[in-house]
């Protein structure tokens, strides 16, 4: 390989990583954009709202608290019994 030829060689690796570079950033730039477009301004009168709103112990309104299971368990197990 001649001089010239690793000349070239160098000069499509520097264009290549430029156009790499400047996509990144294109989408980088697109990412904010569009994301800052999503936030709201939240008033602290919707947040007290929103706090009531929340469960307290969400996994034990969807059954899936610890030992939920051995209390179901033994009520069902209690209640056959008496069947």
């Amino acid at each position: 390989m001649n001089r010239a030829q690793g000349e070239e060689r160098m000069q499509r690796i520097r264009i290549g990583l430029t156009g790499l570079a400047f996509v990144f950033l294109l989408v980088l730039l697109g990412t904010a954009i569009s994301r800052s477009s999503e936030d709201s301004v939240v008033s602290p009168a919707q947040n007290e709202l929103a706090a009531d709103k929340e469960p307290n112990e969400p996994l034990a309104e969807i059954g899936a608290a610890p030992g939920a299971t051995l209390e179901n368990e033994t009520s069902e197990g209690a209640a056959s019994n008496k069947q």
